[in-house]
């Protein structure tokens, strides 16, 4: 499960009721110099080459940080500490861990205007974690924050970067940045539990490979929370073997429908997705000029969508190259009227936000039989704000799309928004840069009716639909395709190898 810095301020409070001052923060210093160490291991350089660069701030981040130092140095490294003490008194637990910090003779203690101009093997961000607000950072952090990105962020340093609790300038919440400039970490570990905003947003690239400390507190502290990341064991029916004993129409119908001239690319890739991802059949209803067959899936059944029948044994998918004139508006509002599930992407969402009777035949469905799959700027135009908006809360803006359109909703972008009109979110950790591309949407459109078709839950679908999409890009990149110039009909081969796999 993922928590907010509120919820978290709750458990924490609780927590240090229970069991005293200094025990959290010790806790987390302790278990950060072990993950330091881990990475040091696999350091090239000998042990008395390393250097360490702990980053510690005026608050209890910066606390965690010097419990670090402390560790570190008894461990033997060669360690400096960048401190920047608070204006006013330390809390009693910082001045406890700064006082310990102190007696540490082979500590090397470094001016807190210093110019950083060397790498070192580590760097130990203990600046802010969620403690940063609104207030603007002084340009002498601003400066040594661009300094250790410059020095350790590019592609071919071999240092790391350890952030504790969450890279410092990096919403814990919402995954965007609250000051001008963050640390960029290739590791973090967050402490007492997950952070949404550690996996959507600019946080997937601010905060590398996270890890989660619970500080050992109790489970009996942690309140239920509607907010976790999604994982193959939130859909376990979707990778069950088929029987042996099955046909095509076991597996479900998908039609899909759009494919206006100049875009029926969009329509035979999300077809062809569908039929990848193991639909019984898929018809493709083109608005324009359908052709015959298609060429290289001569499967899929090709027609005029105006001739197109569905039933509710079928689902639809409606959107992909669909346009937005009066005869795709028609369509759009006939499958509203449908008992069929319904996947609503690209225009059709554009002429769901335009027309209020549509959006009235949206919310009289059953919330469990329709699926939006927006991307920010779709979402924008159905909430009737700005992107900017979107994108400054996306698990917000997915939560009232969801809510307000009586649908589930996968707002996408870099760590993708499930979201239930019930309230409930999942954030998705697969998926990479590749899927920056046209056509890749066209493709999870697809996807999420072939598995509706076969599994008849639109929730688990959507789930499963969004992860396995992540899934294929990521698995073309660790091949070398891509994410530079992946194209969006390379995932569909993986898409099905990996509905195939024993490995997942």
């Amino acid at each position: 499960m993922l928590y907010t810095v509120k919820q978290l301020r709750q458990i924490e409070e609780a927590a240090l009721a229970s069991s005293g001052p200094g025990v959290l923060m010790r806790a987390a210093g302790k278990a950060a110099a072990e993950t330091a160490q881990e990475l040091l291991s696999k350091s090239l350089l000998n042990k008395d080459d390393q250097s360490i660069l702990i980053f510690a701030g005026p608050g209890n981040n910066g606390g965690d940080a010097l419990e670090v130092a402390v560790h570190l140095d008894a461990a033997g490294y060669k360690v400096f500490v960048l401190h920047h003490p608070p204006k006013s008194t330390m809390s009693k637990d910082c001045q406890q861990a700064f006082n310990q910090a102190k007696l540490c003779t082979q500590l090397i203690w470094l001016k807190s205007d210093i110019f950083l101009k060397k790498s070192y093997t580590l760097v130990v961000d203990g600046l802010f974690g969620i403690g940063l607000n609104s207030q603007p950072m002084s340009p002498v952090l601003q400066r040594q924050i661009e300094e250790i990105n410059a020095l350790h962020s590019h592609p071919n340093c071999s240092s790391s970067v350890l952030a504790l609790d969450v890279p410092s300038g990096l919403s814990a919440d919402t995954g965007n940045l609250i000051s001008a400039i963050a640390i960029k970490a290739s590791h973090t570990i967050t402490f007492i539990a997950d952070k949404p905003g550690l996996h959507t947003g600019s946080g997937r690239d601010y905060a590398g490979i996270v890890s989660v400390n619970s500080l050992g507190i109790a489970a009996k502290f942690f309140p239920p929370s509607d907010i976790g990341l999604n994982d193959i064991n939130l859909f376990p029916t979707i990778f069950q073997p088929r029987l042996h004993n099955s046909n095509k129409g076991s597996h479900g119908t998908v039609t899909t429908i759009g494919g206006a001239t100049g875009m029926q690319g969009a329509l035979v890739l999300a077809s062809r997705a569908a039929l990848h991802s193991g639909a019984g059949r898929v018809i493709a209803g083109f608005v324009e000029s359908p052709p015959n067959f298609d060429v290289q899936q001569p499967e899929i059944m090709c027609r005029a969508a105006q001739q197109t029948q569905f039933g509710s044994d079928s689902v639809v998918v409606i959107g992909p190259g669909l346009g937005q004139s009066s005869g795709s508006a028609d369509l759009v509002s006939s499958t509203l009227l449908n008992k069929s599930p319904l996947v609503i992407d690209a225009d059709a969402l554009n002429l769901l936000a335009k027309q209020p009777a549509l959006r009235a035949l949206c919310n009289s469905r059953d919330p469990l039989s329709t699926l939006l799959t927006p991307h920010p700027l779709e979402a924008a135009r159905l909430l009737g704000c700005s992107v900017d908006l979107v994108q400054a809360d996306r698990i917000c803006a997915a939560r009232r799309l969801a809510q307000q359109y009586s649908a589930v909703v996968i707002l996408k972008g870099s760590g993708s928004i499930i979201a239930h009109p019930n309230g409930t979110i999942v954030i998705n950790p697969t998926g990479n840069a590749g899927l920056a591309t046209g056509g890749t949407g066209d493709v999870l459109a697809g996807v999420c009716g072939s598995l509706i078709a076969q599994h008849e839950n639109i929730w688990e679908a959507a789930l499963a639909a969004t992860w396995l999409h992540g899934a294929a890009a990521d698995a073309l990149v660790a091949k070398g395709i891509g994410p530079v110039g992946l194209c969006a009909g390379e995932l569909l081969a993986e898409v099905r190898k990996i509905l195939n796999s024993d490995q997942r």
